[in-house]
């Protein structure tokens, strides 16, 4: 794929793929990373996220840790604490936010 990152030590890559008002697609490439212990992010829209190749483990707030594989998708609602628990890499997602401002 274009644009991967050459290792675990790689930055994890954001790219906006498509803006327009209440709607940003982006590609987000991970090597490895996850949300830092203790931390939850929760943000003020819905993201739908699709896991394109790679795999990632996901925890949303109240529930069971879940493993994404390649195919998988998500709709995360707005205000929905979650965190990335790991990724392999790389990890490449496809993520739709919705009503962001």
């Amino acid at each position: 794929m274009r644009g991967l990152p050459a290792g675990p030590e790689a930055a994890e890559r954001f790219e906006d793929l498509l803006t327009r008002p209440g709607l940003r697609i982006e590609r987000i490439v991970s090597s490895g990373q996850s949300t830092p212990p203790g931390q939850w992010m929760d943000q003020a829209w819905d993201e739908w996220v699709l896991l394109v190749c790679g795999r990632a483990g996901l925890t949303l707030e109240g529930g069971s840790p879940m493993t994404l594989s390649p195919g998988d998708w998500l709709l995360i609602p707005a205000h929905r604490r979650h965190r990335v628990d790991w990724t392999q890499t790389p990890t490449v997602w496809l993520a739709v936010h919705l009503g962001q401002h």
